[in-house]
């Protein structure tokens, strides 16, 4: 809770959100460049089990989380190394893109979701369940509209960059996560699932799963990142509220080792000019917020989100397991606008 022992509203907040339905946990943490400010958990794991309290050390899917925690910050490494040109398209230098409507497609236009690449994933649908066949057929598959032309996010531009990295690097997405980023911020909790049995049993379950009469519990809730093997651009992180804290500490003021400075300060800053709505490089301005208040932010849909604010020296994270009660995202965004508006006032 916060230093001075008072009950901060945020706090208050989202206990009234476990307390009306909204999720079934919940654990949140703001803080600086050097560190934690405030931070708490609030309800249960699970509420079949309502005497596992959620703890602040309890793993959550997070999502779409992953696209930042691990393609946004090792494309950094990439770019401030010198080994991606960000203004080049793809077919001029990665031979499975070259020939195919994405080789016109630059990793500009993927961070910033103007690749015109179609908006859902449906993988096994539209590919089969084979890794290769897949990959050769988001990488085939005709663009929406010219890329630069319109702003749609699409779990794709993630995956196709996260494949990108993999080329670059002649490494695992996973290995590479773990490596460059996780290990130098001291991110020792986060991990890509399956979790193994001790770790899912401090794990928040998410939807309920017809194939295993379960809910998911330390398996990735995302259907395409469970199709890959669990581990891919899209999806497959597990962390917990206080690493992803170091990681947002990290974004504040990047030590040596990970990301640079220019690139966090290139990535919050918006990158689409006049298209709307306005994307930075994979993060996007926070709803309810002005250019003024600089704040950026990306959500999970299991009922995750993280915003950083370099203006204010302010991050926070909140997670959640709202999947677990419903898939309609509009009782946690409410809550979720109202944590932001009192973590960063």
């Amino acid at each position: 809770m916060a230093e001075t022992g008072e009950v901060p509203p945020c706090a208050r907040l989202l206990a009234a959100a476990v307390r009306d339905g909204v999720c079934p946990g919940a654990v949140w943490a703001v803080g600086d460049a050097s560190g934690t400010r405030s931070t708490g958990a609030v309800g249960v794991l699970d509420p079949a089990r309502p005497e596992e309290p959620v703890r602040p050390d309890t793993l959550f899917d997070v999502a779409s989380l992953t696209k930042i925690l691990s393609v946004w910050a090792v494309t950094g490494t990439l770019v401030d190394a010198g080994k991606l040109d960000l203004s080049a398209p793809l077919g001029t230098f990665w031979p499975a893109a070259a020939g195919r409507p994405v080789g016109a497609v630059t990793a500009h236009h993927l961070l910033t979701h103007t690749a015109g690449m179609p908006l859902r994933a449906n993988l096994r649908f539209l590919y089969g369940s084979d890794p290769q066949d897949v990959r050769d057929g988001v990488l085939a598959e005709p663009l929406r509209h010219p890329p630069g032309a319109a702003v749609a996010y699409t779990d794709r531009a993630a995956l196709v960059l996260g494949w990108l990295a993999e080329h670059l690097t002649s490494r695992p997405l996973a290995r590479l996560a773990e490596e460059r980023v996780w290990a130098p911020l001291a991110m020792r909790e986060t991990r890509w699932g399956p979790l193994p049995p001790e770790a899912a049993a401090r794990c928040a379950p998410t939807e309920y799963d017809e194939e295993t009469g379960r809910h998911l519990r330390g398996t990735v809730h995302d259907f395409s990142a469970r199709l890959l093997g669990g581990a891919c651009g899209i999806a497959g992180v597990f962390t917990t509220a206080g690493d992803t804290g170091r990681f947002l500490r990290g974004v504040l003021d990047p030590p040596p080792g990970t990301f640079s400075p220019a690139w966090t300060a290139a990535s919050l800053r918006v990158g689409t000019g006049n298209l709307g709505p306005a994307r930075g490089l994979l993060w996007h301005p926070a709803p309810g917020t002005t250019p003024a208040d600089d704040v950026w932010a990306h959500f999970g849909f299991t009922g995750t989100a993280m915003w950083v604010s370099p203006a204010r020296g302010r991050w926070a994270v909140l997670l959640t397991n709202r999947l677990y009660v419903t898939r309609d995202p509009a009782p946690l965004a409410r809550i979720r606008e109202a944590f932001r508006a009192s973590a960063f006032a």
